[in-house]
């Protein structure tokens, strides 16, 4: 068993690593660190852990831990990282977007891997660290990985993304309380999200030029998940798409195409990513479906870890979606 540790488990994000953690056969907690609820018991933040642990958040951290997630708000990272400096045998997964572009990836003598197996599984496997993608742009990318690495983004990438409250984390705002999300529906930051910066650096690398993508997100009337739809123009039939996605992601245990329409119940619950192809008149439509806050964030940290300790890569995330 490997000693785990969590920076900052009370959000929503927090609270499904928790979950995550705390039944993953190969970890044992250790910590949750706060700084607003030590000597609280995790599930007076997180109802529904009642049962599951006794443990307390902490004010204290173990510096010498397996491995540690860190679960701060972006920019915060990297501050606590310089106040408290963990093992070099410590695996450290930062979930922020403190580490993500290549700019910012050198920190403090390590070299964070840009962690998205369906790209980087060989590299992860060798990582110390770890910069967890974005949950919009784990969406896209995998929407659009098959098409980059053959070379056949040629043309511009449109983007409509809807994700559920909770990609807003827990902090409330004018737009995540229920008065005004609860049967509305709105676009916000058009064309300019952060995780265009991710998104256009694995893509324009892949495609070997500088691909225009045009991304409209939007906020959904629901709580969780992501539905991604991107299209683009496509030099072939539908049959060779189809041939093209499965052949890519053939090893890749979380990742599926499906021939049937897909839609966001799926996925909810559950580290899966699931994508449907449409062709029409020469106009390629990838939809991609994900849970925001499992294979968007803390399911997709337990799976680069589980990379990069050697075990199998789905230890822990047998989960069931909550199809109804």
């Amino acid at each position: 068993m490997k000693t785990a540790g969590i920076i900052g488990g009370s959000g929503y994000t927090g609270g499904e690593l928790l979950r995550l953690v705390l039944n993953h056969p190969g970890l044992t907690l250790d910590f949750v660190y706060s700084t607003t609820r030590p000597g609280f018991a995790l599930s007076d933040t997180h109802p529904d852990l009642l049962g599951s642990t006794t443990m307390n958040f902490t004010d204290q951290v173990n510096l010498d831990v397996a491995v540690v997630f860190l679960c701060l708000g972006h920019g915060n990272s990297s501050k606590f990282l310089e106040q408290n400096k963990f093992s070099e045998q410590t695996l450290i997964i930062d979930l922020s977007n403190d580490f993500r572009l290549n700019a910012d990836s050198e920190f403090m003598g390590r070299t964070f891997v840009y962690g998205l197996p369906e790209l980087n599984k060989e590299t992860i496997e060798e990582a110390t660290a770890i910069a967890n993608p974005g949950c919009f742009a784990t969406a896209i990318q995998l929407a659009l990985l098959p098409l980059a690495t053959t070379q056949k983004l040629t043309n511009s990438i449109h983007i409509n993304a809807t994700t559920g409250s909770t990609g807003a984390g827990v902090g409330l705002s004018a737009t995540a309380h229920f008065s005004w999300r609860n049967n509305n529906m709105s676009w916000y930051k058009p064309f300019t999200h952060q995780h265009l910066g991710e998104i256009g650096e694995s893509i324009n690398e892949l495609q070997g030029e500088a691909t225009q993508i045009h991304f409209l997100p939007q906020r959904g009337d629901f709580t969780r998940g992501i539905f991604a739809t991107a299209y683009t123009a496509f030099d072939g039939s539908l049959e060779e798409a189809v041939a093209l996605y499965t052949d890519y992601y053939v090893k890749d245990p979380f990742t599926h195409v499906s021939k049937q329409e897909i839609a966001l119940k799926q996925v909810i619950n559950s580290n899966h990513c699931f994508l449907h192809l449409h062709l029409h008149e020469g106009t390629l439509l990838i939809t991609s479906v994900i849970d925001n806050l499992i294979k968007g964030a803390s399911g997709q940290a337990i799976q680069n870890m589980n990379l990069i300790f050697g075990w199998e890569e789905g230890l822990g995330l047998n989960l069931k979606a909550s199809t109804f």
